[in-house]
């Protein structure tokens, strides 16, 4: 989750960081959750003090970017795709320049970056240079949506992992529709522990290109299980799977006249009826592929209580 707060002339009444350090305090007390506290002069300066803030214990969870000196260390040290709105394709791009840190994309030449990559990269280095030019309302949309999970045991059958599979894709679909985006390009990609003893190592993954883009999670899943029956392995004991989906648009794209096989009917008032339902707290719809027992489900030895949502996890106070 990300929030931004505008803090103009705050600091001549206490230093940032302490101001820092009284919000991340009273977010921890109100919501029992941990966060990153960055400040600097832009969007994309913040997020990059956040993420030293999470990064680097040594901050406290607190990283005031706002004197330049400080912005350029830190970016020298961060590799370009760290910069918000850098994806992997786009970040390839820019190693095929020459551009590798965050600091080499600030000092690259404004003029070539907009020719190659358009206004919306040319806001982002205006913004590392300290030069507001990103709104909440023109903030960059993701470059892809990956969900990934280790499996609490290995699987070694099929279904399981087909199943661990479909709930990747339907929770990917949901990122994707949040984002108000149409996908294309749909990748899989399985693993065992490269850490086990005595076991033979296996990674792998396939892509598939949809004609038509969609945000439909029955699509999704469709393309997600033939991208996982084309990798799968038997003998292999499985430690992690996920699905990564890219190659956005904001609209799904003009079918031929010659097509054989449509956009599904109705398939955006579907989708928003199951988001609304699974949004409203009130009921969960979910495609059966993902099965019900779930024994691959994620390790959840680390899983934050419940307290809002089961009576077991409430806190019990002795008096």
């Amino acid at each position: 989750m990300i929030a931004f707060m505008k803090i103009d002339g705050m600091e001549n009444y206490e230093s940032l960081v302490n101001f820092g350090r009284r919000v991340r305090e009273t977010f921890l007390q109100q919501t029992g959750l941990t966060c990153g506290i960055g400040i600097a002069q832009t969007l994309t300066l913040t997020k990059l003090a956040n993420h030293a803030a999470k990064t680097w214990p040594a901050t406290g969870g607190v990283v005031d970017l706002s004197d330049r000196s400080r912005q350029r260390k830190l970016m020298a040290i961060l590799p370009a795709s760290e910069v918000w709105g850098i994806g992997r394709q786009l970040n390839l791009k820019l190693k095929g320049m020459g551009i590798e840190t965050v600091l080499q994309l600030a000092d690259a030449n404004l003029q070539l970056i907009k020719k190659t990559f358009g206004i919306v990269v040319e806001r982002t280095v205006l913004e590392l240079n300290g030069i507001p030019a990103i709104t909440i309302d023109t903030l960059p949309t993701k470059q892809q949506i990956i969900v990934s999970r280790s499996f609490s045991e290995r699987i070694t059958d099929k279904e399981s992992l087909r199943q661990a599979i479909c709930k990747y894709a339907e929770r990917s679909a949901e990122k994707l529709r949040g984002e108000r985006q149409y996908c294309k390009h749909i990748n899989v990609f399985v693993r065992t522990s490269p850490f086990a003893i005595n076991e033979p190592f296996y990674s792998n993954n396939y892509s598939i290109k949809l004609r038509l883009a969609t945000q439909d999670t029955r699509d999704i899943i469709l393309a997600a299980t033939s991208a996982l029956d084309a990798i799968w392995r038997n003998g292999f004991r499985y430690q992690k799977a996920g699905i990564m989906l890219n190659d956005f648009s904001d609209k799904p794209g003009q079918i031929d006249l010659f097509d054989e096989m449509p956009p599904r009917a109705d398939s955006d008032q579907l989708m928003k009826i199951i988001d609304k339902v699974n949004q409203s707290g009130l009921g969960k719809v979910w495609f059966a592929g993902q099965g019900i027992k779930q024994v691959w489900a994620m390790r959840r030895d680390l899983l934050s209580p419940c307290y809002t949502t089961k009576w077991s996890d409430l806190p019990k106070v002795i008096i």
